[in-house]
């Protein structure tokens, strides 16, 4: 778990706050802004043409590989939907496998699912299979608001992909993180902190990038 971003010292009655709350405060305005930015994005483009060439692109980084688990996710608001990419894995032997939000604090676990599977809502307009084992995924496609070429992203702020992705790296150092987005979401820096996960690559309906070195 993270530590505290912030801390407060109650000797000599004195309340410091870390450099950490800048951090906190810069991105909470990023993340207005990306989602802006993002929202106008979507409106220049077709979405549905955008999701066909991402899985395009996404399947290109899968040809060769022995098949395993690659977990997406359900597209909320105006993110850019896996489904097409994981209807594509799936054809060619890939199991997948959807998050599911366990508490505050706490990293992701994600279930094995297919189109058709009972799904449960959960937190923060999130839903997830009602049922099933938990499975540790060979790859993960995660969504974000915005990206740099750091391979630096920006969630909503829970740091659930973060804890996830450190704790997947821990247990599988081959475990793969790819983040998925509109081209339109990458931007020059992303403030980020120690604690923010660099992500492997990241795949948009214009191409992949890779940051942590080619698979």
């Amino acid at each position: 778990m993270a530590p505290p971003a912030y801390s407060i010292c109650l000797r000599h009655g004195t309340s410091p706050i870390t450099a950490d709350t800048d951090l906190i405060d810069s991105k909470k305005a990023f993340r207005k802004e990306a989602a802006d930015r993002r929202r106008a994005f979507v409106e220049t483009i077709e979405p549905e043409a955008a999701a066909m060439a991402l899985g395009a692109n996404i399947y290109g980084i899968f040809l060769g590989k022995p098949a395993g688990t690659v977990t997406g996710y359900l597209a909320i608001a105006d993110e850019i939907d896996p489904q097409p990419t994981m209807t594509v894995l799936a054809q060619v032997g890939w199991r997948c496998a959807l998050p599911v939000v366990m508490a505050n604090g706490q990293p992701l676990e994600f279930r094995a699912w297919q189109p058709g599977d009972a799904l449960a809502d959960g937190p923060l307009r999130t839903r997830h299979p009602a049922a099933g084992a938990a499975v540790d995924p060979d790859v993960l496609l995660v969504p974000m608001l915005a990206f740099d070429k750091r391979g630096q992203r920006m969630g909503w702020g829970g740091g659930f992909y973060d804890r996830t992705i450190a704790g997947l790296r821990a247990r599988n150092p081959k475990v793969l993180a790819i983040g998925v987005a509109f081209s339109g979401q990458g931007v020059k820096a992303v403030p980020s902190g120690p604690h923010d996960a660099v992500l492997d690559a990241v795949a948009t309906e214009a191409g992949v990038q890779w940051f942590r070195g080619q698979a």
